[in-house]
C-alpha cells in the first residue's frame, strides 16, 4: 500500500508541475499515465471521472481525488490531493512574488507573451485527447460539433450543453437499441 501511495504522489506531483495553463493541459499525460502506463483506470473510467469533474461544483480537476480514492481509498484521495495541488500552489506563490517584483521589466512581458501560445497549445492537446476518448460514432461527433457551433455562436452555460448532449446521445442510443 505504501508503494502505491508513493507512486500516486510522484505521478500527480509531476502532473501538477506540468499543468501550465490549467488542468486541461495535462489531461493527455494524465490519461497516458493512469490508463496506459499504470492501468489504474480504464479509458471509460477516465472519461467518466473527467465528466463527473466537469459537472460537479468546484474546480474540475478535483477529479484527481476520485482516481486516488478508487486506488487507495481516503488515503489515496488525500495523497493525490496534496500531490496535485500543493506543488503548484507553492510554485505559483513564488512565481507571483517574482512576477510582482519585476513588474516593470521587459523580460516579464516577453515571458508572458511566450507562455500564452504554450498554454493554448496544451489546452488544445487536452481537448483533442478527450475528444479521442469520447467520440466513437457519428452521433457523438454530431453532438460535439453542434456543441462547438453553439459555443462559437452564443455564450451559453456549458452545463446546459453537456446536459442536452447527454440527453440527445441517450435518446439516440435508446432508440437504436429498441430497433426504431
Amino acid at each position: 500500500m505504501a508503494h502505491k501511495l508513493l507512486t500516486l504522489a510522484w505521478v500527480f506531483a509531476l502532473l501538477s508541475i506540468l499543468a501550465v495553463g490549467g488542468g486541461t493541459a495535462v489531461l493527455p499525460e494524465m490519461q497516458k499515465l493512469t490508463v496506459t502506463q499504470y492501468h489504474w483506470v480504464t479509458d471509460q473510467q477516465f472519461r467518466d471521472i473527467y465528466s463527473l469533474g466537469q459537472v460537479a461544483p468546484g474546480p474540475n480537476m478535483l477529479m484527481v481525488l476520485v482516481i486516488g480514492y478508487r486506488l487507495a481509498g481516503a488515503a489515496g484521495a488525500a495523497v493525490v490531493g496534496f500531490a496535485f495541488f500543493l506543488p503548484d500552489c507553492i510554485l505559483t506563490l513564488f512565481a507571483n512574488r517574482m512576477w510582482m517584483r519585476y513588474k516593470d521589466s521587459l523580460w516579464r512581458n516577453a515571458i508572458q507573451r511566450g507562455m500564452a501560445p504554450i498554454a493554448i497549445g496544451l489546452m488544445l492537446s487536452g481537448t483533442y485527447a478527450l475528444a479521442r476518448l469520447s467520440i466513437h460514432n457519428l452521433v457523438g461527433l454530431a453532438v460535439a460539433a453542434a456543441t462547438l457551433a453553439v459555443l462559437m455562436w452564443r455564450r451559453v452555460n456549458p452545463v446546459l450543453l453537456i446536459s442536452a448532449g447527454g440527453l440527445i446521445y441517450l435518446v439516440c442510443f435508446t432508440r437504436l437499441a429498441q430497433g426504431r
